[in-house]
């Protein structure tokens, strides 16, 4: 039977949260249990933090409305009876608070995605089953330029977290070149995102030719270690460079989030310092909202200073290396490689 329903307060707003009893994350050896209320609590514990990074912002949405337990996989598609998808559009009987975004599909489509304005909204789509919140790196006011560079490093198969770090060591030397200010987190996972908060007055192509030309500074500053390579098979043992995450409609999970993983992981914003001692394991529903208490948001300074893309634009324009490959589903795309994998291209020359 399904539990009695409750209400929370967000910021002065009730909020009704139906089953709060529902399991969500079952309990591991070093996690407790994790409800659906506890689920909304917590997003409520960390609402400065959650709120900066969703403001204004088209959001997409990682429902699991059954809860997160092994053996589950996500649907791209929204399902009905399915255990998880991710919502694009705004869900129906939205209350009247839920404001949306026009966005912009790279098929030309559009869609009204959530566009959170208040803790409530979170808390709403929180009781709705959602775990994780994926914003676009826009705002609602101008939903063609990106107002956010995202450097995501991302350990292949052969590398772990610690191999990041020393790559984000790197980043954070190569940003300090540029004159950048990065913010970072980890991902939820094993990878490490960094944030730069930028100019809106560059398009989606611009800012992906931007990351492209940061991860192939990284290249070459640390050979045989990094990679920006698209296709797995070429990849190896070193840190991906996703350059494609700052292509339209593509996201990251955002700071605070709660990842779909055993013992209800959340990627954890960072001090650049404290790379070295922690481990993403660290940071968890049941542990980031004392942390949250303790040292408050540390992403808070991001908004303080937009910077320009020029230096890197530069950088891609000085490098002869051309575009790189689009995610599968994307239409062809201007100046684009051919989009087949390696070992299947008749027409590559073998070495």
């Amino acid at each position: 039977m399904a539990s009695p329903a409750t209400t929370v307060d967000a910021a002065g707003r009730e909020v009704r949260v139906s089953n709060p009893d529902r399991v969500i994350f079952p309990a591991t050896d070093r996690t407790p249990e994790l409800t659906k209320l506890d689920i909304v609590e917590y997003y409520l514990a960390v609402e400065d933090g959650i709120m900066r990074a969703l403001r204004e912002r088209p959001t997409t949405l990682e429902r699991w409305p059954k809860g997160v337990h092994p053996g589950m996989e996500i649907s791209t598609r929204m399902e009905r009876g399915g255990d998880a998808f991710y919502q694009k559009r705004i869900p129906r009987g939205a209350p009247d608070y839920v404001e949306t975004a026009r966005i912009a599909f790279p098929s030309g489509r559009h869609a009204d995605e959530v566009c959170p304005t208040e803790p409530a909204v979170v808390a709403w789509c929180a009781q709705m089953g959602t775990i994780t919140f994926h914003p676009w790196p826009v705002r609602r006011a101008d939903v063609d330029h990106p107002d956010e560079l995202r450097i995501d490093l991302d350990p292949q198969p052969g590398t772990d977290f610690a191999d990041a770090v020393r790559v984000a060591g790197t980043a954070r030397e190569l940003l300090a070149d540029l004159g950048y200010v990065g913010f970072p987190k980890t991902s939820g996972g094993r990878g490490i995102h960094i944030y730069v908060r930028i100019e809106p007055k560059w398009t989606f192509t611009d800012v992906r030719h931007a990351a492209i030309a940061f991860g192939r500074e990284l290249e070459r500053r640390l050979p045989g270690e990094v990679t920006t390579k698209w296709w797995k098979e070429e990849r190896g043992e070193r840190i991906f460079v996703d350059y494609n995450q700052n292509a339209r409609d593509r996201t990251i999970a955002s700071p605070y989030s709660i990842r779909p993983k055993p013992g209800a992981p959340v990627s954890a914003p960072l001090h650049w310092d404290e790379l070295l001692a922690i481990k993403p394991e660290d940071f968890t529903v049941a542990t980031m909202p004392a942390r949250f208490a303790q040292v408050g948001d540390l992403h808070a300074a991001i908004d303080d200073v937009a910077h320009s893309l020029a230096p890197l634009l530069e950088l891609y324009e000085r490098d002869e290396q051309g575009d790189m490959p689009y995610p599968p589903d994307y239409p062809k795309m201007p100046g684009e490689p051919k989009r087949v994998q390696p070992s299947r291209d008749r027409d590559r020359k073998q070495p």
